[in-house]
């Protein structure tokens, strides 16, 4: 792989899970692009960035398990560890009751059984869309056709929200919806990346006009509050039949600009480099930290911790003036927590 081509990757994993961890913070990392619009698809679109045809299926198939799905395994193990561990102390165990469902069912359909690393449900959706994609990439068909089938099914994915309480049905949308965007990104190095410039003045006017229309469609936030134009794909809430797709295009877009743009001045950042490098190790842990910020400030004021108990996962101490202190220490530990598993890797 090029060495540009595969810091310019880095960066854009680097980009993605900022955004994703500010979207948990309920912030807008890029203005006008607010992460729930398109934060997720964002590194699906990234892994069809990286899809490589050389690997025969059963060879690919054990690539991506042993690097998605076994750390994911650990993680479930560790943390099931830790939310038993924690219950004494906070007063509430923070997941699903513990059964084999759950536990061995649960990743795939909704990947909540645990509070603390629910947003790793991204995980076992990554490697079925994968799965998935690999396999109808045997069917020989023009990258084009198959582009235009892929949008199809994301399309169709949108109009089956009134029956996702089925949790496989669920699956099936989000797995339908998702290929389109690994689909996206392997076109994108096959037939846009070096061979035609997007990031350009003209595009970036229509992208930020286009964007402005779209805010028009939002209709159940306001752009003061940094996360409207949302859906959550993981419990497949679209609440537009087209709006989803297209802010996809310009989240994609404007992620891939930014890049480009400040490639030359932020190549050589180390730091930005380990987070890219880390994003795995980020999104499973960045909750942990947030949880423990809060659980801190309140033994240390006094304040029951019921009051914390009462509400989801991601709230957090009064977000007005704690944000960003949320946001800069839970990047800066976990992203240095990844770097502590590596050495210990490398050691054993």
């Amino acid at each position: 792989m090029d060495k540009v081509f595969s810091n310019k990757i880095n960066i854009l994993k680097a980009l993605a899970i900022l955004i994703v961890v500010s979207g948990h913070l309920e912030f807008s990392l890029i203005p006008m692009f607010p992460p729930y619009s398109f934060q997720v698809i964002l590194f699906f679109f990234i892994a069809g960035m990286l899809f490589n045809e050389k690997y025969d299926f059963i060879e690919y198939f054990k690539r991506r398990f042993k690097s998605l799905m076994i750390p994911y395994i650990l993680y479930c193990l560790a943390y099931l560890g830790i939310t038993y561990a924690i219950t004494p102390v906070v007063g509430k165990f923070w997941g699903m009751p513990v059964s084999l469902r759950n536990e061995l069912l649960i990743p795939f359909l909704t990947g909540h059984q645990l509070d603390l690393i629910s947003p790793l449900w991204f995980v076992p959706q990554l490697f079925t869309t994968l799965i998935v994609y690999k396999i109808l990439n045997y069917i020989k068909l023009n990258i084009w056709l198959r582009g235009g089938i892929y949008l199809l099914l994301a399309f169709a994915a949108i109009q089956m929200e009134p029956f996702v309480d089925n949790l496989y049905i669920l699956y099936l949308s989000r797995t339908m919806f998702s290929l389109f965007f690994v689909h996206l990104g392997y076109f994108y190095v096959q037939k846009i990346e070096g061979k035609f410039n997007i990031f350009n003045y003209k595009t970036l006017a229509f992208v930020l006009i286009l964007q402005a229309f779209l805010w028009l469609t939002n209709a159940d936030y306001t752009p003061t509050d940094g996360i409207g134009l949302s859906y959550i794909l993981v419990w497949g809430d679209f609440d537009n039949w087209i709006v989803p797709i297209l802010t996809g295009f310009t989240g994609i877009w404007m992620s891939l600009f930014l890049v480009e743009a400040g490639y030359n001045y932020i190549k050589d950042w180390k730091f930005l480099g380990k987070i890219g490098q880390n994003t795995y190790h980020i999104m499973a842990n960045h909750l942990l930290v947030f949880n423990f910020i809060t659980y801190t400030i309140l033994a240390l004021k006094g304040i029951p911790f019921d009051i914390r108990n009462s509400h989801d996962i991601y709230w957090f101490y009064c977000p007005m003036k704690t944000t960003y202190f949320y946001f800069v220490i839970g990047i800066i530990v976990t992203t240095y927590f990844g770097e502590f598993l590596k050495v210990v890797k490398r050691k054993f």
